[in-house]
C-alpha cells in the first residue's frame, strides 16, 4: 500500500495544492464552493458518487460514496472539513511552499492534507484490487472551526448508523500523535446586574456590578483542576458606564474544558449554582458544556489497538494524546468507535507557520487504507 502511495507522491502534492489554493473561510460561502467542486472532481475521479446538501448559513457538507456498494455490508466514515481559520487573500502572504520536504500554506495541515490522504487512500485500495468489507464514506463539511452548527445533524445520522468513524482531523505534534481522547467544550456567560448612582455625590446608594464580577472571576478561576484537566478561563469581561458612575451591569465569557462527561455535568453546577455576596446584586447564568469530550471508551480503545498493530506492520511506532481542542469526532464518539488525529503529521495549525511534512501523506495514507481494509470491528 505504500509503494502505491509513494509511486502517487507527486500527484498528492498536486491535488493539496489546488486545494489550499481554493482558499475556503469559514464564513464564506461563496469561496468554500471552489473547494467544494476541487473535492467533487478528485471523488469522482475515483468512481465515488457526490452529493452536495448546502446550508443556509454555511456551504453545507459532501458526501461521497462508492457507486457500486454491496448492500448490507456495514458502513465506515472518513470524516473531515474544507473550512479554515484563514480570511480570503491569505495566500498573498502565505504563499505555498514546497522545499526540503514541508509544503507549507494556509489550510494546509489543519486539515486539506487528511482530505487529500483520504481519497489517495481509497484510490490505493482500488489499485491493490481490495474492496473493504465495511463500505467506506466521505462526509466533509464547511462549518467545523465554527463550531459545525448547521453540519452536527449530517455528522450526527451518519455516526449513528456507522461501523466506525476515522477523523482525518492533523496528527499531534511533530511525532505524529493520534487523538485518542479530546476535551469537551463549555461556554458560559454570565451577567451581574446591580444599581447605578453618582461615584462621587451617593456612592452608598449604589450596587457595583463590577465588585460583584471580580468576586464572581475569582470562584470561577477556583475551579481551575490541572491534574484533573479541567480548565475554565474567563476570556473576556464588560460592563460600568463611565468612570464617574457605579457600575449597574457587568459581564463575563467563560471558556470551560474537561476531560469527562462527568467534570463537564460538576462545572455545569458549580457555574449555574453561583450566588451574590454584594448585598443588592443579582447574577444570571446562561450556557452549559455543549460539546461533550472524546473519551478513551472500550470501543474507541478498540479501534485505537487496531490502529497500533496496522502501523506496526508499515513500521510506524504510533503514540496517543489527549488534545485539549475539539472536533466532529467528539459528537461521533457518542454514536459508534471513533478514532481521531488520523491525518497529516505537521504543525502551526492556525498559525502563519502551517505546514504538512509530505512524506506523512504517504505514510499515514498507508495506513488509513489498512484501517479502511479492516473488517469491521466486533463492539
Amino acid at each position: 500500500m505504500r509503494g502505491i502511495l509513494r509511486a502517487r507522491r507527486e500527484e498528492m502534492c498536486d491535488l493539496l495544492r489546488r486545494l489550499v489554493e481554493a482558499e475556503s473561510p469559514s464564513r464564506d460561502r461563496a469561496s468554500q464552493e471552489r473547494a467544494m467542486a476541487v473535492l467533487r472532481e478528485a471523488y469522482e475521479g475515483i468512481g465515488y458518487r457526490v452529493r452536495r446538501y448546502r446550508g443556509s448559513e454555511s456551504c453545507g457538507v459532501l458526501l461521497a460514496a462508492p457507486r457500486k456498494r454491496r448492500r448490507g455490508r456495514p458502513l465506515q466514515v472518513a470524516l473531515g472539513h474544507c473550512d479554515t481559520v484563514w480570511p480570503l487573500g491569505t495566500l498573498e502572504t502565505m504563499p505555498i511552499h514546497l522545499n526540503d520536504g514541508k509544503m507549507t500554506g494556509p489550510g494546509i495541515y489543519d486539515m486539506k492534507g487528511g482530505l487529500v490522504m483520504t481519497i489517495f487512500a481509497l484510490a490505493a485500495l482500488q489499485e491493490a484490487g481490495i474492496e473493504p468489507e465495511v463500505t467506506p464514506v466521505a462526509l466533509v463539511n464547511s462549518d467545523e472551526e465554527v463550531g459545525s452548527g448547521e453540519s452536527k445533524r449530517a455528522v450526527q445520522r451518519l455516526a449513528a448508523i456507522a461501523d466506525r468513524v476515522l477523523v482525518l482531523e492533523p496528527a499531534y505534534g511533530r511525532e505524529g500523535q493520534l487523538k485518542t481522547a479530546r476535551k469537551g467544550v463549555g461556554q458560559f456567560t454570565i451577567r451581574v446586574k446591580g444599581k447605578a448612582s453618582h461615584a462621587g455625590l451617593a456612592p452608598g446608594e449604589g450596587v457595583s456590578a463590577i465588585l460583584e464580577l471580580s468576586l464572581v472571576v475569582q470562584k470561577l478561576f477556583a475551579l481551575n483542576d490541572p491534574e484533573q484537566g479541567i480548565t475554565v478561563n474567563v476570556g473576556t469581561i464588560d460592563g460600568g458606564m463611565r468612570p464617574n458612575v457605579v457600575a449597574p451591569e457587568s459581564s463575563a465569557a467563560v471558556d470551560v474544558r474537561v476531560v469527562t462527561s462527568e467534570q463537564g455535568r460538576q462545572i455545569e453546577r458549580a457555574i449555574h449554582g453561583l450566588e451574590p455576596e454584594t448585598p443588592g446584586a443579582t447574577l444570571e447564568v446562561e450556557g452549559g458544556v455543549g460539546t461533550p469530550p472524546l473519551e478513551r471508551t472500550p470501543r474507541n480503545r478498540k479501534l485505537w489497538y487496531l490502529a497500533r498493530e496496522l502501523g506496526a506492520e508499515l513500521d510506524l511506532e504510533l503514540d496517543e494524546c489527549l488534545a485539549g481542542g475539539a472536533s466532529d469526532g467528539n459528537t461521533t464518539s457518542l454514536f459508534t468507535p471513533t478514532l481521531d488525529g488520523l491525518g497529516a503529521v505537521g504543525g502551526g495549525a492556525h498559525a502563519v507557520h502551517e505546514f504538512v511534512e509530505v512524506d506523512s501523506l504517504v505514510e499515514r495514507g498507508a495506513l488509513l487504507a489498512l484501517l479502511l481494509a479492516a473488517p469491521a470491528l466486533d463492539t
